[in-house]
């Protein structure tokens, strides 16, 4: 099993419309390493992932996956955005949905292939939507349309997967059940996953590292050693307190990019992004 890192981020710098973002970023992320990346709006999380695609050029340093140069279009890179339902109208079926993450990188006309079927199927199969396979996707609950886009995701087998707040919108069931196929491919397939996220909670008991990105800055550590009151209070240069109930965290007093005394309204979140 190899342990070079699948993504490497050095000397990375990002600025928009004239207001830096981060700098000095350095990340390493290895095979089967689960990393969140938490901060509040506009600190640059997203961003960062649109760099990590090609997307997004950086003002400084560079950006490697699986020891390759950054490229848009990179089939090393499973993407999963956040859920945003399908207009009702929709009559592309589920099956047909997830095929697009097989043939849509093809050069032009995407016309089947040998094998195509039973590699959706399988895909279907893994994230639990086989049962709605021949279902108009604009029927489908938010959920079970969260579930194609993970399958579309993993359509190629990545070595890296990144996800951007997959989980917004969704019910604990469905955020749950998104979290365990998520998992459960970095477990079985070593793939590496840099999870943005604006509450931890439902992600917690899987994650090894922690980004956390506020004010230009950031801290990157275990859960354990990133999400202390101490050391967001450093971060943020204001009082900020982490309080742990109930086997959840609670981040009370982070200031927002828009909010300077912003306390998340919901009493699970930690960070507001």
């Amino acid at each position: 099993m190899t342990t070079a890192p699948v993504l490497e981020i050095s000397g990375a710098g990002l600025s928009l419309r004239g207001r830096e973002l981060w700098a000095g970023l350095n990340l390493a992320v290895r095979p089967g390493e689960f990393v969140a990346v938490l901060g509040p709006s506009g600190s640059g999380k997203t961003t960062l992932l649109r760099a990590i695609l090609g997307l997004q050029e950086l003002s400084a340093g560079e950006i490697r996956v699986a020891g390759g140069a950054v490229r848009r279009g990179d089939r090393r890179i499973g993407y999963i955005p956040q859920q945003l339902p399908l207009p009702p109208g929709t009559s592309m079926r589920a099956r047909d949905l997830v095929a697009l993450g097989i043939q849509g990188t093809r050069f032009g006309i995407p016309f089947p292939r040998r094998g195509d079927r039973h590699r959706v199927d399988a895909l279907l199969e893994a994230v639990g939507a086989s049962a709605y396979a021949e279902r108009p996707v604009g029927l489908l609950s938010g959920g079970e349309q969260q579930r194609l886009r993970v399958a579309q995701a993993l359509a190629d087998g990545p070595a890296l997967l990144l996800c951007d707040e997959p989980l917004s919108s969704l019910d604990l069931a469905n955020q749950q059940a998104v979290t365990a196929i998520i998992d459960r491919e970095r477990r079985e397939h070593d793939a590496a996953v840099l999870f943005v996220t604006h509450d931890v909670n439902p992600i917690l008991d899987h994650v090894d590292r922690v980004l956390y990105i506020a004010g230009g800055r950031f801290t990157l550590g275990t859960p354990e050693e990133v999400l202390r009151s101490d050391v967001l209070t450093d971060l943020y240069g204001a009082p900020v307190h982490v309080l742990r109930t109930g086997g959840r965290l609670v981040v009370v007093g982070a200031p927002d990019a828009d909010d300077h005394c912003h306390v998340p309204a919901l009493p699970v979140e930690v960070g507001a992004a």
